[in-house]
Protein backbone atom coordinates (compact mmCIF):
# COMPACT_ATOMS: atom_id res chain seq x y z
CA UNK A 1 0.00 0.00 0.00
CA UNK A 2 1.54 3.37 -0.81
CA UNK A 3 1.84 6.48 1.51
CA UNK A 4 -1.69 7.92 -0.18
CA UNK A 5 -3.41 4.59 0.05
CA UNK A 6 -2.26 4.02 3.45
CA UNK A 7 -2.86 7.90 4.73
CA UNK A 8 -6.48 6.99 2.88
CA UNK A 9 -7.29 4.34 5.16
CA UNK A 10 -6.02 5.43 8.50
CA UNK A 11 -8.20 8.59 7.98
CA UNK A 12 -10.86 6.31 6.86
CA UNK A 13 -10.87 4.08 10.17
CA UNK A 14 -10.88 7.53 12.28
CA UNK A 15 -14.10 8.68 10.84
CA UNK A 16 -15.80 5.16 11.25
CA UNK A 17 -14.45 5.58 15.07
CA UNK A 18 -16.84 8.92 15.12
CA UNK A 19 -19.28 7.18 13.31
CA UNK A 20 -19.79 4.26 15.96
CA UNK A 21 -19.08 6.53 18.96
CA UNK A 22 -21.90 8.64 17.40
CA UNK A 23 -24.27 6.07 16.66
CA UNK A 24 -24.74 6.35 12.90
CA UNK A 25 -24.47 3.97 10.04
CA UNK A 26 -23.37 6.35 7.25
CA UNK A 27 -22.22 9.62 6.77
CA UNK A 28 -22.40 11.87 3.67
CA UNK A 29 -19.71 13.68 2.70
CA UNK A 30 -20.03 15.82 -0.30
CA UNK A 31 -17.16 18.14 -2.03
CA UNK A 32 -18.63 21.32 -0.45
CA UNK A 33 -18.37 23.64 2.32
CA UNK A 34 -21.13 26.31 4.16
CA UNK A 35 -20.76 28.65 1.19
CA UNK A 36 -21.82 25.76 -1.63
CA UNK A 37 -19.83 26.67 -4.01
CA UNK A 38 -17.16 25.15 -6.77
CA UNK A 39 -14.02 26.73 -4.86
CA UNK A 40 -13.77 26.27 -1.76
CA UNK A 41 -10.84 27.22 0.97
CA UNK A 42 -8.39 24.52 2.33
CA UNK A 43 -9.70 24.14 5.47
CA UNK A 44 -13.02 23.06 4.24
CA UNK A 45 -11.29 20.40 1.91
CA UNK A 46 -13.06 17.49 4.01
CA UNK A 47 -13.51 15.24 0.43
CA UNK A 48 -10.04 15.72 -0.31
CA UNK A 49 -8.53 15.28 3.40
CA UNK A 50 -10.62 12.05 3.49
CA UNK A 51 -10.33 10.51 -0.15
CA UNK A 52 -7.23 12.75 -1.73
CA UNK A 53 -9.55 13.05 -4.64
CA UNK A 54 -9.63 16.83 -5.98
CA UNK A 55 -12.09 17.42 -8.62
CA UNK A 56 -14.70 19.69 -7.83
CA UNK A 57 -17.90 17.92 -7.66
CA UNK A 58 -18.53 14.77 -6.13
CA UNK A 59 -19.35 12.77 -3.09
CA UNK A 60 -18.06 9.84 -0.46
CA UNK A 61 -20.30 8.03 1.21
CA UNK A 62 -18.87 6.14 4.45
CA UNK A 63 -20.26 3.32 6.35
CA UNK A 64 -19.13 0.70 8.91
CA UNK A 65 -17.49 -1.87 6.61
CA UNK A 66 -18.06 -0.08 3.03
CA UNK A 67 -17.41 2.81 1.51
CA UNK A 68 -18.22 4.64 -2.24
CA UNK A 69 -17.34 7.78 -4.12
CA UNK A 70 -19.40 8.98 -6.60
CA UNK A 71 -18.18 11.47 -9.15
CA UNK A 72 -19.45 12.50 -12.74
CA UNK A 73 -18.02 11.74 -15.99
CA UNK A 74 -15.67 14.43 -15.63
CA UNK A 75 -13.16 12.81 -13.22
CA UNK A 76 -13.79 9.03 -14.62
CA UNK A 77 -9.99 8.69 -14.97
CA UNK A 78 -8.82 10.99 -12.30
CA UNK A 79 -11.10 9.47 -9.24
CA UNK A 80 -9.01 5.94 -9.95
CA UNK A 81 -5.75 7.75 -9.79
CA UNK A 82 -6.38 9.48 -6.97
CA UNK A 83 -8.97 7.32 -4.58
CA UNK A 84 -7.68 4.02 -3.72
CA UNK A 85 -9.95 1.48 -4.80
CA UNK A 86 -9.19 -0.92 -2.17
CA UNK A 87 -11.04 1.28 -0.06
CA UNK A 88 -13.44 2.72 -1.79
CA UNK A 89 -15.77 1.58 -4.72
CA UNK A 90 -15.94 4.10 -7.65
CA UNK A 91 -20.12 4.73 -8.86
CA UNK A 92 -21.20 7.72 -11.10
CA UNK A 93 -23.00 10.58 -9.62
CA UNK A 94 -25.16 10.61 -11.99
CA UNK A 95 -26.18 7.59 -13.06
CA UNK A 96 -26.44 6.30 -9.59
CA UNK A 97 -27.19 9.04 -7.07
CA UNK A 98 -25.45 8.45 -3.66
CA UNK A 99 -28.94 8.61 -2.05
CA UNK A 100 -30.14 5.76 -4.14
CA UNK A 101 -27.22 3.46 -3.22
CA UNK A 102 -27.75 4.52 0.17
CA UNK A 103 -31.34 3.37 0.42
CA UNK A 104 -30.39 -0.01 -1.89
CA UNK A 105 -27.69 -0.50 0.79
CA UNK A 106 -29.03 0.11 4.07
CA UNK A 107 -30.98 -1.75 6.38
CA UNK A 108 -34.31 -0.69 7.69
CA UNK A 109 -33.97 1.48 10.83
CA UNK A 110 -30.57 2.54 9.83
CA UNK A 111 -29.04 6.31 10.51
CA UNK A 112 -27.66 8.36 8.32
CA UNK A 113 -25.46 11.26 9.52
CA UNK A 114 -26.04 14.55 7.16
CA UNK A 115 -24.67 17.70 7.93
CA UNK A 116 -26.90 20.58 6.95
CA UNK A 117 -24.30 23.19 6.15
CA UNK A 118 -22.97 20.62 3.25
CA UNK A 119 -25.85 20.79 1.41
CA UNK A 120 -28.94 22.69 -0.15
CA UNK A 121 -32.42 22.32 1.04
CA UNK A 122 -33.78 20.46 -1.87
CA UNK A 123 -31.08 17.93 -1.65
CA UNK A 124 -31.91 17.53 2.28
CA UNK A 125 -36.11 17.54 1.32
CA UNK A 126 -35.09 14.55 -1.35
CA UNK A 127 -32.72 12.46 1.17
CA UNK A 128 -35.70 12.70 3.47
CA UNK A 129 -38.35 10.94 0.93
CA UNK A 130 -35.48 8.76 -0.63
CA UNK A 131 -34.79 7.25 2.47
CA UNK A 132 -37.65 8.21 4.32
CA UNK A 133 -39.11 5.51 2.06
CA UNK A 134 -36.72 2.69 3.37
CA UNK A 135 -37.23 3.28 7.00
CA UNK A 136 -33.79 4.87 7.70
CA UNK A 137 -33.34 8.10 9.84
CA UNK A 138 -31.44 10.82 8.95
CA UNK A 139 -29.76 12.75 11.80
CA UNK A 140 -28.03 16.28 11.23
CA UNK A 141 -25.38 17.53 12.87
CA UNK A 142 -23.59 20.88 12.14
CA UNK A 143 -20.16 19.00 14.66
CA UNK A 144 -18.42 17.56 11.34
CA UNK A 145 -17.27 14.02 12.65
CA UNK A 146 -14.56 15.10 9.95
CA UNK A 147 -13.11 17.79 11.77
CA UNK A 148 -12.37 15.50 14.98
CA UNK A 149 -10.09 14.05 12.93
CA UNK A 150 -8.38 16.33 10.71
CA UNK A 151 -5.35 17.03 13.14
CA UNK A 152 -3.39 18.97 10.55
CA UNK A 153 -6.52 21.20 9.52
CA UNK A 154 -4.83 24.52 8.24
CA UNK A 155 -6.70 28.04 9.71
CA UNK A 156 -9.08 29.84 7.40
CA UNK A 157 -7.25 32.54 5.61
CA UNK A 158 -8.37 35.74 6.68
CA UNK A 159 -8.38 39.03 4.14
CA UNK A 160 -9.34 42.08 4.21
CA UNK A 161 -12.43 42.68 1.53
CA UNK A 162 -11.69 44.49 -1.93
CA UNK A 163 -13.65 47.65 -2.55
CA UNK A 164 -14.26 47.60 -6.01
CA UNK A 165 -14.80 50.83 -7.63
CA UNK A 166 -18.00 52.11 -9.92
CA UNK A 167 -15.86 52.51 -13.03
CA UNK A 168 -15.33 49.06 -12.92
CA UNK A 169 -19.08 48.04 -11.51
CA UNK A 170 -21.02 50.60 -13.23
CA UNK A 171 -23.44 50.70 -10.75
CA UNK A 172 -23.27 51.79 -7.08
CA UNK A 173 -24.02 49.11 -4.46
CA UNK A 174 -27.35 51.20 -3.47
CA UNK A 175 -28.99 51.27 -6.45
CA UNK A 176 -28.65 47.74 -6.95
CA UNK A 177 -30.13 46.65 -3.45
CA UNK A 178 -32.84 49.57 -4.03
CA UNK A 179 -33.59 47.71 -7.38
CA UNK A 180 -33.36 43.92 -6.08
CA UNK A 181 -35.56 45.12 -2.93
CA UNK A 182 -38.36 46.10 -5.47
CA UNK A 183 -37.82 43.19 -7.04
CA UNK A 184 -38.52 41.04 -3.63
CA UNK A 185 -41.26 43.19 -2.35
CA UNK A 186 -42.81 42.54 -6.30
CA UNK A 187 -42.97 38.61 -5.88
CA UNK A 188 -44.89 38.90 -2.37
CA UNK A 189 -41.29 38.72 0.08
CA UNK A 190 -40.12 40.94 2.94
CA UNK A 191 -36.44 39.70 2.47
CA UNK A 192 -34.78 37.14 0.80
CA UNK A 193 -31.52 34.77 1.91
CA UNK A 194 -28.56 36.02 -0.58
CA UNK A 195 -26.53 33.26 0.05
CA UNK A 196 -23.67 32.76 -2.46
CA UNK A 197 -20.57 34.27 -1.78
CA UNK A 198 -20.39 35.91 -5.40
CA UNK A 199 -23.79 37.02 -5.20
CA UNK A 200 -23.28 39.45 -2.58
CA UNK A 201 -19.70 40.27 -3.64
CA UNK A 202 -21.52 41.59 -6.60
CA UNK A 203 -24.15 43.36 -4.70
CA UNK A 204 -21.93 45.51 -2.77
CA UNK A 205 -19.19 46.11 -4.64
CA UNK A 206 -16.75 44.01 -3.34
CA UNK A 207 -14.29 41.50 -3.97
CA UNK A 208 -12.21 39.19 -1.43
CA UNK A 209 -8.88 37.04 -1.56
CA UNK A 210 -10.73 34.41 1.01
CA UNK A 211 -10.51 31.76 -1.56
CA UNK A 212 -7.87 30.43 -4.62
CA UNK A 213 -8.90 31.62 -7.69
CA UNK A 214 -12.21 32.92 -6.86
CA UNK A 215 -12.48 36.55 -5.58
CA UNK A 216 -15.27 36.83 -3.30
CA UNK A 217 -16.10 37.98 0.09
CA UNK A 218 -16.84 35.17 2.00
CA UNK A 219 -20.18 35.94 3.32
CA UNK A 220 -24.19 35.75 3.18
CA UNK A 221 -26.54 38.35 3.70
CA UNK A 222 -30.34 39.04 4.07
CA UNK A 223 -31.37 41.37 1.20
CA UNK A 224 -34.62 43.10 3.15
CA UNK A 225 -37.21 44.68 0.50
CA UNK A 226 -36.56 48.10 1.56
CA UNK A 227 -33.10 47.45 0.39
CA UNK A 228 -30.81 46.90 3.76
CA UNK A 229 -28.56 44.40 4.06
CA UNK A 230 -27.61 42.54 6.80
CA UNK A 231 -24.07 41.03 6.10
CA UNK A 232 -23.17 37.28 7.98
CA UNK A 233 -19.25 37.57 7.60
CA UNK A 234 -15.86 37.57 9.85
CA UNK A 235 -15.78 41.05 11.26
CA UNK A 236 -11.86 40.90 10.09
CA UNK A 237 -12.44 40.75 6.64
CA UNK A 238 -14.40 43.68 6.60
CA UNK A 239 -11.90 46.82 5.47
CA UNK A 240 -11.87 50.36 6.63
CA UNK A 241 -14.02 52.82 4.52
CA UNK A 242 -16.56 49.69 3.77
CA UNK A 243 -19.98 51.68 5.45
CA UNK A 244 -18.63 54.75 3.20
CA UNK A 245 -18.33 52.56 0.31
CA UNK A 246 -21.97 50.98 0.29
CA UNK A 247 -23.91 53.15 1.33
CA UNK A 248 -26.37 53.41 4.06
CA UNK A 249 -28.67 50.40 5.42
CA UNK A 250 -25.68 47.97 5.48
CA UNK A 251 -25.26 46.06 8.64
CA UNK A 252 -22.64 43.37 9.58
CA UNK A 253 -23.17 40.98 11.42
CA UNK A 254 -20.40 38.39 13.38
CA UNK A 255 -21.02 34.87 11.93
CA UNK A 256 -21.56 33.33 14.94
CA UNK A 257 -24.75 35.05 15.08
CA UNK A 258 -26.10 33.39 12.33
CA UNK A 259 -28.79 31.79 13.81
CA UNK A 260 -29.77 34.62 16.00
CA UNK A 261 -29.98 36.62 12.80
CA UNK A 262 -32.30 34.16 10.74
CA UNK A 263 -34.12 33.13 13.42
CA UNK A 264 -35.11 37.08 13.84
CA UNK A 265 -37.49 37.31 10.87
CA UNK A 266 -40.45 35.56 12.69
CA UNK A 267 -43.97 36.10 11.25
CA UNK A 268 -41.84 37.29 7.77
CA UNK A 269 -42.40 35.89 3.90
CA UNK A 270 -38.01 35.74 3.11
CA UNK A 271 -37.39 34.50 -0.46
CA UNK A 272 -34.57 31.82 -0.40
CA UNK A 273 -33.39 29.21 -2.74
CA UNK A 274 -33.63 25.55 -2.10
CA UNK A 275 -31.45 24.54 -4.93
CA UNK A 276 -28.60 26.69 -4.00
CA UNK A 277 -28.77 28.16 -0.42
CA UNK A 278 -27.60 25.29 2.35
CA UNK A 279 -30.11 24.00 4.19
CA UNK A 280 -29.04 25.13 7.55
CA UNK A 281 -30.08 28.44 6.58
CA UNK A 282 -33.39 27.65 5.32
CA UNK A 283 -33.89 25.38 8.57
CA UNK A 284 -32.99 28.27 11.10
CA UNK A 285 -35.29 30.60 9.15
CA UNK A 286 -38.31 28.19 9.75
CA UNK A 287 -37.17 27.32 13.11
CA UNK A 288 -37.55 31.33 13.93
CA UNK A 289 -40.72 31.09 12.55
CA UNK A 290 -40.23 32.82 8.82
CA UNK A 291 -42.35 31.75 5.87
CA UNK A 292 -40.21 30.36 3.12
CA UNK A 293 -41.16 31.15 -0.30
CA UNK A 294 -39.37 29.15 -2.79
CA UNK A 295 -37.54 31.45 -5.37
CA UNK A 296 -33.98 31.91 -7.34
CA UNK A 297 -31.43 33.93 -5.93
CA UNK A 298 -32.29 37.52 -6.41
CA UNK A 299 -29.05 38.39 -7.39
CA UNK A 300 -28.35 35.75 -10.11
CA UNK A 301 -29.91 37.47 -13.00
CA UNK A 302 -28.99 40.50 -12.79
CA UNK A 303 -25.33 39.87 -11.73
CA UNK A 304 -25.45 37.11 -15.13
CA UNK A 305 -26.77 40.43 -17.11
CA UNK A 306 -23.77 42.62 -17.18
CA UNK A 307 -24.15 45.93 -17.67
CA UNK A 308 -22.29 48.06 -20.22
CA UNK A 309 -19.32 49.59 -18.23
CA UNK A 310 -18.86 45.38 -17.50
CA UNK A 311 -19.15 44.71 -21.01
CA UNK A 312 -16.47 47.01 -21.56
CA UNK A 313 -14.21 45.93 -18.94
CA UNK A 314 -14.77 42.62 -19.93
CA UNK A 315 -13.81 43.71 -23.92
CA UNK A 316 -10.59 45.27 -22.50
CA UNK A 317 -9.35 42.39 -20.16
CA UNK A 318 -9.41 39.81 -22.47
CA UNK A 319 -7.51 42.06 -24.94
CA UNK A 320 -4.59 42.31 -22.33
CA UNK A 321 -5.51 38.13 -21.70
CA UNK A 322 -4.45 37.82 -25.55
CA UNK A 323 -1.61 39.15 -25.27
CA UNK A 324 -0.26 37.09 -22.62
CA UNK A 325 -1.35 34.00 -24.44
CA UNK A 326 -0.36 35.05 -27.72
CA UNK A 327 3.48 35.94 -26.12
CA UNK A 328 3.34 32.63 -24.77
CA UNK A 329 2.46 30.41 -28.08
CA UNK A 330 4.80 32.54 -30.12
CA UNK A 331 7.66 31.44 -27.09
CA UNK A 332 5.84 28.04 -26.85
CA UNK A 333 6.44 27.33 -30.49
CA UNK A 334 10.11 28.87 -30.66
CA UNK A 335 11.29 26.40 -28.25
CA UNK A 336 9.71 23.13 -29.73
CA UNK A 337 11.36 24.15 -32.96
CA UNK A 338 14.78 24.08 -31.02
CA UNK A 339 13.26 20.65 -29.56
CA UNK A 340 13.71 21.91 -26.39
CA UNK A 341 10.12 20.23 -24.74
CA UNK A 342 9.28 21.32 -21.46
CA UNK A 343 6.85 19.97 -19.05
CA UNK A 344 3.44 20.76 -18.04
CA UNK A 345 4.57 22.44 -14.82
CA UNK A 346 7.04 25.32 -16.58
CA UNK A 347 4.62 25.91 -19.27
CA UNK A 348 1.77 26.43 -16.42
CA UNK A 349 3.92 28.91 -14.67
CA UNK A 350 5.34 30.79 -17.72
CA UNK A 351 1.85 31.26 -19.14
CA UNK A 352 0.59 32.81 -15.41
CA UNK A 353 3.96 34.84 -15.02
CA UNK A 354 3.12 36.27 -18.67
CA UNK A 355 -0.76 36.76 -17.14
CA UNK A 356 0.27 38.28 -14.01
CA UNK A 357 2.00 41.39 -16.35
CA UNK A 358 -1.07 42.34 -17.35
CA UNK A 359 -2.61 45.88 -15.75
CA UNK A 360 -5.59 45.11 -13.31
CA UNK A 361 -4.29 41.47 -12.96
CA UNK A 362 -5.07 39.79 -9.64
CA UNK A 363 -4.56 35.97 -9.86
CA UNK A 364 -5.66 33.22 -12.10
CA UNK A 365 -9.28 32.42 -12.71
CA UNK A 366 -8.94 28.71 -11.65
CA UNK A 367 -6.06 26.27 -11.72
CA UNK A 368 -4.41 25.92 -15.31
CA UNK A 369 -5.26 22.78 -17.20
CA UNK A 370 -1.50 21.90 -18.34
CA UNK A 371 -1.98 18.81 -20.20
CA UNK A 372 0.13 16.82 -22.47
CA UNK A 373 -0.70 14.66 -24.79
CA UNK A 374 -2.65 11.56 -22.69
CA UNK A 375 -3.39 13.74 -20.07
CA UNK A 376 -5.11 16.17 -22.22
CA UNK A 377 -8.28 13.70 -22.20
CA UNK A 378 -9.12 14.21 -18.71
CA UNK A 379 -11.24 17.54 -19.00
CA UNK A 380 -10.21 18.68 -15.78
CA UNK A 381 -6.43 17.50 -15.27
CA UNK A 382 -4.14 19.24 -13.12
CA UNK A 383 -0.31 18.73 -13.28
CA UNK A 384 -0.14 19.59 -9.47
CA UNK A 385 -1.75 16.26 -8.27
CA UNK A 386 1.34 14.43 -10.02
CA UNK A 387 4.67 14.54 -11.56
CA UNK A 388 4.07 17.08 -14.33
CA UNK A 389 4.78 15.31 -18.21
CA UNK A 390 6.39 16.30 -20.61
CA UNK A 391 5.18 17.30 -24.41
CA UNK A 392 5.37 14.65 -26.82
CA UNK A 393 6.77 15.57 -29.83
CA UNK A 394 4.05 15.38 -33.04
CA UNK A 395 1.34 15.08 -29.95
CA UNK A 396 -1.40 17.58 -28.65
CA UNK A 397 -0.89 20.26 -25.61
CA UNK A 398 -4.12 21.20 -24.21
CA UNK A 399 -3.85 24.48 -22.39
CA UNK A 400 -7.22 25.74 -20.42
CA UNK A 401 -6.18 28.95 -18.49
CA UNK A 402 -7.63 32.61 -17.92
CA UNK A 403 -7.08 35.31 -15.04
CA UNK A 404 -8.88 37.01 -12.77
CA UNK A 405 -8.65 41.11 -13.31
CA UNK A 406 -10.49 44.00 -12.02
CA UNK A 407 -12.24 44.64 -14.80
CA UNK A 408 -13.16 40.78 -16.34
CA UNK A 409 -12.78 37.07 -15.79
CA UNK A 410 -11.39 35.44 -18.81
CA UNK A 411 -11.12 31.46 -19.75
CA UNK A 412 -9.76 29.94 -22.35
CA UNK A 413 -8.84 26.81 -24.19
CA UNK A 414 -6.07 26.46 -26.94
CA UNK A 415 -4.92 22.88 -28.55
CA UNK A 416 -1.22 23.45 -29.53
CA UNK A 417 0.62 20.76 -31.79
CA UNK A 418 3.68 19.84 -30.79
CA UNK A 419 5.21 18.75 -33.92
CA UNK A 420 3.58 17.11 -36.86
CA UNK A 421 0.14 16.00 -35.82
CA UNK A 422 -1.22 12.79 -37.09
CA UNK A 423 -3.86 12.95 -40.31
CA UNK A 424 -6.42 11.85 -37.87
CA UNK A 425 -5.38 14.39 -34.62
CA UNK A 426 -6.50 17.37 -37.46
CA UNK A 427 -9.91 15.82 -38.49
CA UNK A 428 -10.77 15.66 -35.17
CA UNK A 429 -9.66 18.76 -34.39
CA UNK A 430 -11.37 19.98 -37.18
CA UNK A 431 -14.54 18.73 -36.13
CA UNK A 432 -14.60 20.49 -33.05
CA UNK A 433 -13.73 23.57 -34.54
CA UNK A 434 -16.66 23.46 -36.90
CA UNK A 435 -19.14 22.98 -33.93
CA UNK A 436 -16.80 25.98 -32.02
CA UNK A 437 -17.86 27.80 -35.19
CA UNK A 438 -21.69 26.85 -36.03
CA UNK A 439 -23.02 27.66 -32.26
CA UNK A 440 -20.76 31.03 -32.41
CA UNK A 441 -22.53 31.99 -35.72
CA UNK A 442 -25.96 30.87 -34.13
CA UNK A 443 -28.52 33.76 -34.35
CA UNK A 444 -31.30 33.24 -31.97
CA UNK A 445 -34.45 34.75 -31.05
CA UNK A 446 -35.32 36.03 -27.39
CA UNK A 447 -36.27 32.81 -24.79
CA UNK A 448 -33.63 30.66 -26.42
CA UNK A 449 -31.88 28.82 -23.63
CA UNK A 450 -28.55 27.50 -23.91
CA UNK A 451 -29.77 23.54 -23.85
CA UNK A 452 -31.40 24.62 -27.12
CA UNK A 453 -28.28 25.35 -28.96
CA UNK A 454 -26.06 22.81 -27.39
CA UNK A 455 -26.61 20.38 -30.57
CA UNK A 456 -24.95 23.09 -32.85
CA UNK A 457 -21.76 22.54 -31.18
CA UNK A 458 -21.98 18.80 -30.98
CA UNK A 459 -23.38 18.02 -34.76
CA UNK A 460 -20.18 17.53 -36.49
CA UNK A 461 -18.83 15.12 -33.60
CA UNK A 462 -22.34 13.17 -33.66
CA UNK A 463 -22.11 12.27 -37.63
CA UNK A 464 -18.85 10.52 -36.71
CA UNK A 465 -20.05 8.69 -33.59
CA UNK A 466 -18.39 10.67 -30.89
CA UNK A 467 -19.57 12.72 -28.62
CA UNK A 468 -17.70 14.74 -25.02
CA UNK A 469 -19.05 14.62 -21.68
CA UNK A 470 -18.95 18.26 -20.07
CA UNK A 471 -21.05 20.87 -20.90
CA UNK A 472 -20.26 23.27 -24.18
CA UNK A 473 -20.72 26.53 -22.39
CA UNK A 474 -21.27 28.05 -18.66
CA UNK A 475 -21.37 31.35 -17.45
CA UNK A 476 -18.43 33.67 -16.51
CA UNK A 477 -18.30 36.61 -14.19
CA UNK A 478 -17.37 40.27 -13.80
CA UNK A 479 -14.68 39.62 -11.74
CA UNK A 480 -16.22 36.72 -9.91
CA UNK A 481 -16.23 33.38 -10.45
CA UNK A 482 -14.91 31.53 -14.03
CA UNK A 483 -18.20 29.46 -13.55
CA UNK A 484 -21.67 31.44 -13.14
CA UNK A 485 -25.46 30.40 -13.43
CA UNK A 486 -27.72 30.63 -13.75
CA UNK A 487 -27.29 29.89 -17.58
CA UNK A 488 -25.07 27.33 -19.73
CA UNK A 489 -25.14 25.56 -22.73
CA UNK A 490 -25.55 21.94 -22.26
CA UNK A 491 -27.48 18.18 -23.17
CA UNK A 492 -29.21 18.56 -19.32
CA UNK A 493 -31.96 21.26 -19.08
CA UNK A 494 -31.67 24.52 -18.45
CA UNK A 495 -34.55 27.10 -17.88
CA UNK A 496 -32.89 30.05 -17.96
CA UNK A 497 -33.33 31.99 -21.55
CA UNK A 498 -29.67 33.61 -22.78
CA UNK A 499 -29.92 37.53 -22.44
CA UNK A 500 -28.01 40.23 -23.49
CA UNK A 501 -25.01 40.82 -21.72
CA UNK A 502 -24.63 37.77 -20.49
CA UNK A 503 -21.02 35.83 -20.65
CA UNK A 504 -20.86 32.37 -21.61
CA UNK A 505 -18.32 29.91 -22.69
CA UNK A 506 -18.19 28.24 -26.06
CA UNK A 507 -16.10 24.97 -25.82
CA UNK A 508 -16.21 21.69 -27.66
CA UNK A 509 -14.02 19.20 -27.48
CA UNK A 510 -12.70 15.62 -28.10
CA UNK A 511 -11.31 13.27 -25.51
CA UNK A 512 -9.47 9.98 -26.48
CA UNK A 513 -8.30 8.17 -23.50
CA UNK A 514 -4.51 7.38 -22.89
CA UNK A 515 -4.11 9.51 -26.28
CA UNK A 516 -5.12 13.44 -26.18
CA UNK A 517 -7.85 15.96 -26.02
CA UNK A 518 -8.97 18.80 -28.30
CA UNK A 519 -10.92 21.84 -26.98
CA UNK A 520 -11.80 24.89 -28.71
CA UNK A 521 -12.90 27.88 -25.75
CA UNK A 522 -13.89 31.06 -26.32
CA UNK A 523 -15.70 33.34 -24.30
CA UNK A 524 -18.47 35.08 -26.14
CA UNK A 525 -21.09 37.43 -24.75
CA UNK A 526 -24.45 37.70 -25.85
CA UNK A 527 -25.99 40.75 -27.64
CA UNK A 528 -28.69 41.70 -29.63
CA UNK A 529 -28.86 41.19 -33.65
CA UNK A 530 -28.85 43.73 -35.68
CA UNK A 531 -31.11 42.05 -38.04
CA UNK A 532 -33.43 44.69 -40.40
CA UNK A 533 -35.85 41.84 -41.37
CA UNK A 534 -36.32 39.51 -38.42
CA UNK A 535 -39.85 39.67 -37.46
CA UNK A 536 -38.99 38.47 -33.89
CA UNK A 537 -36.11 39.91 -31.44
CA UNK A 538 -33.14 37.92 -32.23
CA UNK A 539 -29.81 37.69 -30.61
CA UNK A 540 -26.06 36.94 -31.36
CA UNK A 541 -22.56 36.22 -29.52
CA UNK A 542 -19.45 38.12 -30.04
CA UNK A 543 -16.12 36.40 -29.14
CA UNK A 544 -14.58 38.25 -26.56
CA UNK A 545 -11.65 35.93 -26.68
CA UNK A 546 -8.85 37.24 -29.26
CA UNK A 547 -6.14 34.48 -29.79
CA UNK A 548 -5.34 32.22 -32.81
CA UNK A 549 -6.24 28.80 -33.22
CA UNK A 550 -3.67 26.46 -33.89
CA UNK A 551 -3.75 26.31 -37.84
CA UNK A 552 -1.77 23.25 -38.22
CA UNK A 553 -4.60 21.40 -36.88
CA UNK A 554 -7.07 22.47 -39.67
CA UNK A 555 -7.88 20.05 -42.11
CA UNK A 556 -9.46 23.07 -44.66
CA UNK A 557 -10.70 20.65 -46.94
CA UNK A 558 -13.13 19.95 -43.89
CA UNK A 559 -14.49 23.39 -43.98
CA UNK A 560 -17.27 24.79 -45.80
CA UNK A 561 -17.04 28.09 -47.53
CA UNK A 562 -19.16 29.99 -44.28
CA UNK A 563 -16.65 28.08 -41.98
CA UNK A 564 -13.37 29.14 -44.14
CA UNK A 565 -14.64 33.07 -43.52
CA UNK A 566 -15.33 32.38 -40.35
CA UNK A 567 -11.82 31.71 -39.44
CA UNK A 568 -10.33 33.75 -41.54
CA UNK A 569 -12.59 37.21 -40.28
CA UNK A 570 -11.41 35.81 -37.50
CA UNK A 571 -8.28 35.62 -36.91
CA UNK A 572 -8.13 39.42 -39.00
CA UNK A 573 -10.19 40.34 -35.78
CA UNK A 574 -7.72 38.99 -33.87
CA UNK A 575 -4.73 40.52 -35.76
CA UNK A 576 -6.40 43.85 -35.82
CA UNK A 577 -7.04 44.09 -32.49
CA UNK A 578 -3.79 42.79 -30.48
CA UNK A 579 -0.91 43.43 -32.85
CA UNK A 580 -0.37 46.76 -31.80
CA UNK A 581 -0.21 46.04 -28.30
CA UNK A 582 2.50 43.47 -28.79
CA UNK A 583 5.76 44.90 -28.04
CA UNK A 584 8.30 42.26 -29.45
CA UNK A 585 8.90 42.01 -33.25
CA UNK A 586 8.88 38.17 -32.67
CA UNK A 587 5.97 38.56 -30.90
CA UNK A 588 4.11 40.50 -33.93
CA UNK A 589 5.84 38.26 -36.45
CA UNK A 590 4.17 35.19 -35.11
CA UNK A 591 0.90 36.72 -34.82
CA UNK A 592 1.01 37.60 -38.39
CA UNK A 593 1.95 34.21 -39.71
CA UNK A 594 -0.69 32.49 -36.92
CA UNK A 595 -3.46 34.94 -38.66
CA UNK A 596 -2.47 34.35 -42.03
CA UNK A 597 -5.65 33.56 -44.38
CA UNK A 598 -6.75 29.89 -44.69
CA UNK A 599 -5.11 28.37 -47.68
Amino acid sequence: MNMAAAEQAANLACLREELSARGVDAFCIPRADEYLGEYIPAHNERLQWLTGFTGSAGMAVVMATDAAIFTDGRYTVQVRRQVDGEQYQYRRLIEEPPLLWLKETLASGSKVLIDPRLCTLDWYQQAQRVLGDADIEIVLSTDNPIDRCWATRPEPLIAEALLLEEAFTGEHSLQKRERLGRSIAEQGADAALVFAPDSVSWLLNVRGKDVPRLPVLLSCAVLEANGDVHLLVDERRVPQGFHEHTGPGVSVVPENDAARLLESFAGKVVLADPLSANAWSQLSLERGGATLFAGEDPVLLPKACKNDVEIAGALEAHRRDAVAEIRFLAWLDSELAQGRYHDEALLSDRLGALRAEGEHFHELSFDSISASAANGAMCHYNHLDNTPAKLVPDSLYLVDSGGQYSDGTTDITRTIATGTPTQEMRELFTLVLKGHIALDSARFPAGTTGTHLDALARQFLWQTGRDYDHGTGHGVGAFLSVHEGPQRIAKAWNATALAPGMIVSNEPGYYRDGAFGIRCENLCVVREANTNASEVPMLEFLALTLVPFDQRLIDSSLLNAAERSWVDAYHSRVREEILERLEHSEDREWLIAATRPLS
